[in-house]
């Protein structure tokens, strides 16, 4: 649980963009900041819809009062219920002292619920009760304590094809979207590349890495990638060309070579092939050329698909599943939805194939 404080919210970024998208979305914010209504945000994963969140409440009267963020997706079952609600001593094993809650904790404020498509069934309808008459019970407490505050949800599911499913309360669904707000992808405003990438360089450098520029021909590179991992993953190929940058500007070279190590990573290198949109019109198809193109001698070995090994279903299994979780920048719940399958039969197959992620380096 986290609170940001005024002034730490006087300090964040605003919404950076030119594009007609995100003109709209500074107004729709501007709109419907000022009243106490919940807000439910959808959009494609790493189009920032915790930003939008934090700047709804940074607008709104609550700005003095908490912003209580919570990732329905990381817990479950009695943990969660003990984080959003609080709970007395005693209340379950573990329990030695009175636990405040998320919900209590962001009276008068904002409480952010992310991902709200993951919340548990059972759980949804203790927070229905919460939105609909101002009050939370802790667990393992019969009494029940008044509360005010927004509450303003994020999801990238189709919350009206899971209330159609049966996973999600229509009842939730309706006190939740009472104002909509959905971001864009990036892809559908390149005009928005640019200026983002310049305030992500100014806030790496400001948390301690090297200043650089980019050179307009890296600046057209940006442009023309497609971005599956949205603003997310623009990020974090600055982030990654900022540290392996020689000088003072990021190249073409290297932030070609940066982006093609990242989708062949991930298993989506036939989005981009950066041979095929060489600056001056040639494309270099052999690694010789490719090394000469891009300036480096740091590129992927070609591969020799003539004589392709025979892989078992496990290791094509495995192997599946370790490129959507770095598809998904480990978002376990966001990997589950790609697959096709449960949350809880992909951790399982974590355990079975010993799989360890940035974010849980150990499987409980």
């Amino acid at each position: 649980m986290q609170v940001r404080s005024p002034a730490d919210q006087q300090r964040r970024p605003g919404i950076v963009g030119l594009s007609p998208a995100i003109v709209l979305l500074r107004a729709e914010i501007a709109r419907l900041a000022p009243f106490p209504s919940n807000v439910l945000i959808t959009g494609p994963t790493g189009t920032g819809k915790d930003l939008v969140a934090r700047h709804i409440h940074h607008c709104s009267p609550r700005a003095r009062h908490p912003f209580i963020p919570v990732d329905c997706a990381s817990m479950s079952g009695e943990l969660m219920a003990s984080q959003l609600f609080g709970h007395v001593a005693g209340a379950f094993t573990g329990a030695n002292c009175d636990a405040l809650g998320c919900v209590r904790a962001a009276n008068h404020g904002t409480l952010f619920l992310d991902e709200i498509g993951e919340l548990d069934y059972h759980l949804q309808a203790k927070l229905l009760r919460v939105l609909q008459e101002h009050v939370v019970t802790p667990v393992g407490h019969h009494q029940s304590q008044a509360v005010d505050l927004r509450v303003i949800a994020a999801t990238n599911r189709n919350l009206r094809a899971d209330v159609h499913d049966g996973r999600f309360r229509e009842d939730l669904y309706y006190r939740l979207d009472v104002a909509h707000i959905r971001t864009t992808a990036l892809k559908q405003r390149p005009e928005d590349i640019c200026p983002l990438a310049d305030a992500f360089l100014r806030e790496l450098a400001d948390q301690g890495l090297p200043e650089c520029t980019i050179s307009a021909e890296a600046r057209s590179l940006l442009v023309e990638f497609d971005w599956p991992g949205n603003v997310r993953q623009l990020r974090n190929v600055l982030e990654q060309s900022t540290i392996h940058c020689d000088g003072k500007t990021i190249t073409a070279g290297l932030l070609r070579r940066i982006i093609w190590l990242s989708n062949e990573r991930d298993g989506s290198i036939e989005q981009w092939d950066p041979t095929s949109d060489a600056l001056d019109g040639s494309s270099p198809s052999q690694p010789k050329e490719l090394c000469e193109h891009w300036g480096t001698t740091d590129v992927p070995e070609a591969r020799d698909t003539r004589a392709p090994k025979w892989q078992t279903l496990e290791h094509l299994e495995r192997e599946h599943i370790v490129r959507t979780l770095e598809h998904t920048f480990d978002n376990r719940s966001a990997a589950a939805r790609l697959l096709g399958v449960t949350r809880q039969a992909l951790l399982r197959k974590i355990k079975r194939y010993g799989l360890n992620t940035p974010d849980h380096r150990s499987i409980e």
